[in-house]
């Protein structure tokens, strides 16, 4: 069930390595000359509103195989126009010296207050407000606590429990009075587009995309692109991102709104809608569903070791034997996610597939996942399960020469490919909310259709007389 084998890298050679030591002894002095400021260029304007083009730096990779040697980069960084006021005015600083009390491995809030010598007794004082019983009960490393306090009794003690809301403790005449502090939240809307060079991670991070949302971006769309083979050299994206701001200063990235990915040159479009009840989820401009009844793929951005094949030489066998399936090469232990819903039929060892489970969905189809290293505990045979729900775990069970997922998709008990079989639709959008989606969608489609701009180097222009919340070069990071 497997042709995948672990490939080891090639040794460099030594010229390459002395190639190497040359161009770093130069590249001080370069950069050196680089940063040098010109005597006639003026320092960049800074503007509440920002239109920002970035040329990317070249960086190489092989993390993308179709996109071999290619550079990743930025079309635009584009803040909207929109923007809520800016909150100049910084919260209040309590009385007294301030002091951050920070968690490590081990430590208790008593142990805290012994190392930093404040009194046991004012912390059973504290400990008797319930906010505080309830928001310092439990802390783990890394947490933090900040006190304002004089000569070393507590004025104010603060903790960060969200970006919305802080508990506070504030001393009186006699004992503590706890309280939940809520903070006024900005949010603004941020544009980024990007070019997929060499990896869709490095065009995200040239962009200023974190993480997080380029996997929501790629959760997005995983209905109708392979995010593991399908994406190459030149597909482009384009998100509407909320950023959620504080006393100006960005403290969380909230949802995408609005999401276009060109995947070989045919154009995907995403509109986020809440409709009255409170449901979220992401539709297409005319109201399609973005979901599908089935996932594409069961694994986020691993790799193809081998098709659906009905020729293929089993690579432990070595016989020709129809390969039904697609292998997905993966770490050991990386989560496998249910293609969709359905209902555990089996879970355990099967022959040469190893551990293995088939769940059976709708319409008579059903998922096979083999070569598990492990199981999920919170399902068994006879579960039902929600598609992405996590059931195993890659592994290298059964006939396997690296770890691995085999993965099966059969309807009628006829194998079919699938990554090109064609899967059934989800509910579109309310046929009630469907005038309120196009209200809502219209502006935001019409801001993904507008041209991106070429890429000209930094440039800046100013609409507006307060300062940036932040630099808009990093309003996504």
């Amino acid at each position: 069930m497997r042709d995948y084998k672990p490939t080891q890298a090639k040794p460099q050679p030594r010229a390459r390595w002395l190639l190497w030591f040359i161009a770093g002894l130069g590249l001080p002095l370069i950069t050196v000359a680089l940063m040098l400021p010109d005597a006639n260029t003026p320092p960049p304007l800074l503007a509440t509103n920002t239109a920002v083009s970035l040329s990317a730096p070249e960086k190489l990779t092989n993390s993308v195989k179709p996109a071999e040697n290619a550079k990743s980069s930025i079309i635009a960084v584009t803040p909207s126009t929109d923007i809520p006021p800016y909150i100049a005015a910084p919260e209040a600083e309590p009385e007294g010296e301030r002091k951050v009390l920070t968690v490590g491995r081990g430590d208790s809030l008593d142990r805290l207050f012994r190392r930093n010598k404040f009194s046991a007794a004012e912390l059973a004082l504290i400990m008797r407000e319930e906010q505080a019983r309830k928001h310092l009960r439990l802390i783990r490393p890394g947490d933090q606590i900040v006190v304002w306090h004089q000569n070393g009794q507590i004025k104010t003690l603060r903790r960060e429990l969200d970006y919305a809301r802080s508990l506070q403790v504030t001393a009186l005449e006699s004992g503590f009075k706890a309280e939940i502090l809520e903070h006024p939240i900005v949010t603004r809307q941020v544009e980024a587009r990007g070019k997929i060079g060499s990896s869709l991670f490095l065009a995200a991070a040239d962009a200023g995309i974190s993480d997080r949302t380029i996997m929501n971006l790629a959760g997005i769309f995983a209905w109708d692109i392979d995010f593991v083979l399908d994406i190459r050299r030149g597909d482009e994206f384009h998100v509407i991102v909320e950023e959620l701001w504080r006393n100006g200063e960005k403290v969380a990235e909230g949802d995408i709104l609005a999401a276009q990915f060109v995947n070989q040159g045919e154009v995907f479009q995403a509109i986020r809608y809440e409709d009255p009840e409170g449901r979220a989820s992401y539709f297409s401009p005319d109201g399609r569903n973005m979901r599908k009844a089935f996932l594409r793929a069961p694994l986020s951005f691993s790799r193809i070791s081998s098709n659906f094949n009905p020729n293929r030489r089993h690579p432990v066998l070595n016989t020709i034997r129809a390969h039904k399936g697609v292998d997905y090469a993966a770490p050991s232990g990386t989560p496998v996610k249910a293609a969709g819903d359905g209902k555990i039929i089996f879970r355990g060892v099967q022959g040469g597939y190893g551990n293995t489970v088939i769940v059976q969905h709708g319409g008579n189809i059903t998922t096979v996942y083999a070569h598990l290293k492990s199981f999920d505990r919170k399902f068994r045979n006879g579960s039902r399960v929600r598609q992405g729900d996590t059931i195993a775990y890659v592994g290298q069970s059964g006939l396997a020469t690296g770890p691995h997922l085999h993965y099966e998709y059969r309807k009628n008990g006829v194998h079919m490919n699938p990554r090109t079989v064609s899967l059934p639709d989800a509910a579109p959008i309310n046929a009630s909310y469907k005038e309120d989606f196009m209200r809502v969608a219209a502006p935001l489609i019409s801001r993904l259709d507008r041209p991106a701009p070429e890429p000209t180097g930094l440039t800046t222009a100013s609409s507006g007389t307060e300062p940036p919340p932040a630099p808009t070069t990093a309003s996504l990071n």
